[in-house]
């Protein structure tokens, strides 16, 4: 069975980069714009792995961590973080919110699915 990945970014050029990294490897790819839509697509069609951003409007990324871990249904999916925030005191906050890993922009393609095979083999 196809591996359902969300993708949770503002960034349509950010979204489409993602969906050209994954769907030619084999990954279904959902899309969200920001927080509140993700957590609406999370609970609508589910979801192996999570990719979020962290500054989105409507809601933010750190938010919607916390909203999917509070939901017994998600609290083990794996959740990656895709910013331009690089400092440790993010990470450290995205670590807390319930981030399984952070991975900082601009992303190399091999490198995310590398992460991505690890968090869902």
């Amino acid at each position: 069975m196809t591996k359902r990945i969300l993708v949770v970014d503002d960034s349509m050029t950010m979204r489409e980069m993602l969906r050209f990294a994954l769907e030619p490897a084999g990954y279904g790819v959902i899309l969200a714009r920001d927080g509140q839509e993700g957590l609406d697509k999370l609970e609508a069609e589910g979801a192996d792995v999570v990719i979020t951003d962290v500054n989105m409007p409507v809601m933010d990324g750190l938010t919607m961590i916390g909203h999917v871990r509070s939901r017994a249904a998600h609290k083990s999916t794996p959740i990656l973080v895709l910013t331009t925030e690089a400092s440790q005191a993010m990470k450290d906050k995205g670590r807390a919110a319930g981030a399984t890993g952070w991975i900082v922009k601009p992303f190399d393609p091999e490198k995310l699915l590398a992460v991505v095979r690890k968090v869902s083999p």
